[in-house]
């Protein structure tokens, strides 16, 4: 009952639309409405066991696109096939949720009232590990409280030596010094590795995994990227990892998906689109990265790049990046103003790489 090409997850043109309130005046003069576009057709598979990175500019829809696969937010239209287990499936079908003969079930077609037994394969980590965590719980309460909610009917000796198992894989041990402390009392980096726990209690197939190490200081990201990727081998799981930063993307990414204003503008191998990026607003990226050469780190370099970033609620017709774009400066009498009218398709450059950008039309 495998996915084909062992994708455990395949995205179809997901369109989130949040409607923008209209004044009176708009209403009287029967104005059409008008929406903040934040994720506006995108689509993506990601394969089991991988780690499927969202890159992109704060704004650029990353992060509503990963509550998007949880049914966090209101879904404007596409659709999102997932490979659950077996147990899942037939808890589904149970709830009278259509199940695909192939095992696959549709993200957006089941009800949020019926969310609940797919909520138990994909999990998510918050990007504030204070902010996620109820300041009012113990951390045993916190990582009981998934148990209790999905009914999984284990006995009190179980919940506890489960709840250690858990703190000793995210490395709080020993687990008696923290199963009884609260948030507060934890470092930044200990909260994160509690949320971490949090998500692995219930066994998912799937964690969506927004910005974790951005809030934490820059001598703990590398013990908690190593754990995430020392879990994902031990335990198979699949991430769909968030992040504004490249460094942090080429450390622990198997692919890349750079986002753009709502849209997905290039995709492929995560060490090929660092190392040899196509579209002008991945090259942005990867230029803005730090320099790790201390001879280097006083030279200022050249950002290809220009202005802010548009209002998601009036994306620029045609490129939605060519406002910003250098390259289209420099092309514009070889590309005319296609640019500006016309909204790029996918263009395939090489195996497994796909770049939204004219400047690559001759590889179609």
């Amino acid at each position: 009952m495998a996915m084909e090409n062992g994708n455990i997850l395949e995205v179809e043109g997901l369109r989130v639309w949040f409607p923008i309130r209209r004044r009176l005046s708009e209403l009287i003069a029967r104005k059409p409405p008008r929406y903040v576009r934040a994720v506006d057709g995108v689509s993506f598979n990601v394969k089991r066991n991988e780690t499927f990175c969202l890159v992109g500019e704060s704004g650029c829809g990353k992060t509503t696109t990963g509550k998007a696969l949880l049914r966090l937010v209101p879904i404007s239209g596409g659709s999102a096939y997932f490979q659950a287990r077996e147990e899942i499936l037939e808890e589904l079908s149970r709830r009278g949720i259509k199940v695909g003969d192939d095992g696959r079930v549709d993200i957006f077609g089941i009800p949020p009232s019926k969310m609940k037994p797919l909520r138990r394969e994909i999990q998510m980590i918050y990007q504030d590990p204070f902010g996620s965590l109820n300041p009012r719980y113990k951390i045993g309460a916190i990582l009981e409280e998934p148990l209790k909610i999905h009914n999984l009917h284990l006995t009190r000796d179980e919940v506890e030596d489960l709840i250690h198992r858990v703190l000793e894989e995210v490395r709080l041990t020993p687990p008696e010094d923290f199963v009884d402390r609260h948030p507060h009392q934890l470092s930044g980096g200990q909260r994160q590795r509690v949320a971490i726990a949090r998500a692995l209690i219930l066994k998912p197939s799937l964690i969506i995994a927004d910005e974790p190490v951005s809030m934490l200081d820059v001598s703990i990201r590398a013990e908690i990227l190593e754990l995430m990727g020392m879990l994902k081998e031990r335990e198979g799981i699949t991430y769909i990892f968030i992040t504004h930063d490249l460094a942090v993307a080429r450390y622990i990414c198997d692919r890349i998906a750079v986002m753009y204003l709502g849209r997905i503008v290039e995709l492929g191998d995560a060490r090929r689109v660092i190392e040899d990026p196509k579209h002008p607003y991945t090259k942005a990226l990867v230029a803005a990265i730090p320099e790790p050469d201390p001879r280097n780190r006083l030279r200022i370099r050249n950002v290809p790049i220009k202005g802010e970033i548009p209002n998601a609620a009036n994306i620029p017709p045609g490129c939605r990046f060519h406002p910003r774009c250098v390259a289209y400066d420099e092309n514009r009498e070889r590309l005319g103003e296609r640019c500006r009218v016309e909204e790029p398709p996918y263009f395939t450059v090489e195996r497994g790489r796909v770049v939204s950008c004219w400047l690559y039309e001759h590889f179609s």
